[in-house]
């Protein structure tokens, strides 16, 4: 057992991460309640001896903080400005330009309840031709699961739906701030 392993059984957490370790793809973390959740998912996909990158604010990127998000997988996500194109469209290009790129994405797109769920991630995995797994952070039960691959249909509502019908039974850090509806 590796030194993230212990951690997190430290603290009374179990791991099952039984999907293949994909060259490219997508983990779709969900619920996302709290802080620790980059913690516990990073821990988690460490423990099993892979490596996950995962999007933050460019602002965050300064000295000397920048050179260690890079380090644990972090991509510097670009404000939006005119003539600069889509956030989606960045990261297909990060896609295709990358010979190894698993990337976590949590569709919330905040610690905070929302029934808004951004589909970009379904989006960047249909232009992209990646897979989609399914990350889960159950705190009630101190489970962290990648078990179940999703494959995108193109039909974003439909897919959205299975996605949210899913974590429908877990509960993050908070309860009140996760919605499946």
């Amino acid at each position: 057992m590796n030194a993230a392993g212990l951690i997190l059984k430290l603290f009374g957490w179990k791991v099952s991460i039984t999907v293949p370790d994909y060259t490219k793809c997508i983990i779709c973390v969900a619920p996302h309640t709290s802080n620790w959740d980059f913690v516990l998912g990073e821990l988690a996909y460490a423990s099993v001896g892979r490596k996950a990158g995962f999007l933050m604010k460019d602002t965050w990127f300064f000295w000397p903080l920048g050179c260690f998000f890079r380090a644990i997988g972090g991509i510097a996500v670009p404000r939006r400005k005119p003539g600069t194109g889509s956030l989606t469209d960045f990261i297909v290009s990060k896609f295709k330009s990358s010979s190894r790129l698993v990337l976590a994405i949590t569709p919330e797109g905040t610690r905070s309840r929302t029934t808004a769920w951004h589909t970009g991630f379904l989006h960047i995995a249909m232009q992209a031709d990646v897979p989609i797994a399914l990350g889960v952070i159950d705190f009630p039960s101190k489970r962290i699961m990648i078990e179940r691959t999703f494959t995108p249909t193109g039909n974003v509502d439909a897919d959205m739906r299975a996605i949210k019908d899913f974590y429908s039974p877990f509960t993050g850090k908070y309860p009140d701030k996760f919605t499946t509806e």
